[in-house]
């Protein structure tokens, strides 16, 4: 597994105070609904984030998140549209793109995941986020036996994938849920991933989960995380899929 040297964590925090300046634009509240910024994803625009960089402190802290959404998710858009350039892609939903992965390059699955990934990450994390809808809360205990199994199940997903990866809850073809785990960038509507749906609740465990609050302490991340999920964006994907 990756280690963050001290050295590394460094530098990213030397990165980010050069990028200060330029943050004071993104470092505020942003009142773009959830639902306009995930049509971004069709568009291939890189979204602004729904809140402000401190917003989910102390939870997830503001130079992480400077760092994450700034660098990591902006450089993961950029190789995205660059790699579908000129190709057939540059017509398609992300979706489809994603249903045919194992035919296109790594450099389109790696930036496009990150990419996607990371919208669905920013979009259900907020602090003081409320509980599932009745609708979700029912499904989730007819899934997976009450809520506190679901959390066990999913919190470990995030702490037994190997390196970088993700944690979900997906919803599959019958509607019915399911807790996942990918490695890298990858997601469940990727035609390689072991068991394919649409996800509703993302979780990253690895640049949150090892820079620069938790370091090496995964497990604490994964246990923070709990406290800043959006349950109303949740929701409603989890609401829009099985109508």
């Amino acid at each position: 597994m990756k280690i963050i040297t001290l050295t590394t964590i460094l530098l990213f925090g030397s990165l980010a105070l050069v990028s200060k300046e330029r943050s004071g634009e993104q470092d505020r509240v942003n009142n773009q609904k959830p639902e306009n910024n995930m049509n971004t994803l069709n568009k291939f625009e890189f979204p602004q984030l729904p809140y402000s960089y401190d917003a989910l402190e102390p939870f997830i802290d503001k130079l992480t998140m400077e760092i994450h959404y700034s660098r990591h998710h902006k450089a993961y858009f950029d190789n995205f549209v660059s790699a579908i350039k000129g190709t057939e892609m540059e017509s398609m939903k992300i979706e489809e793109i994603f249903a045919n992965m194992s035919k296109y390059p790594a450099a389109v699955r790696n930036n496009g995941g990150g990419f996607y990934n990371h919208v669905i990450y920013w979009e259900n994390m907020k602090v003081n986020g409320g509980a599932p809808s009745s609708k979700l809360q029912s499904a989730i205990i007819k899934s997976f036996g009450s809520m506190e199994e679901f959390k066990k199940l999913f919190s470990d997903a995030g702490k037994t994938r190997f390196g970088s990866g993700w944690a979900w809850l997906s919803v599959d073809d019958k509607g019915e849920l399911f807790v996942s785990s990918t490695p890298n960038q990858d997601n469940p509507l990727m035609d390689v991933a072991e068991k394919r749906g649409t996800p509703i609740l993302g979780m990253d465990v690895w640049e949150h989960a090892y820079y620069l609050k938790y370091q090496n302490k995964r497990p604490d991340y994964i246990d923070a995380f709990w406290s800043v999920i959006n349950w109303d964006v949740v929701s409603k994907r989890y609401e829009s899929l099985v109508k």
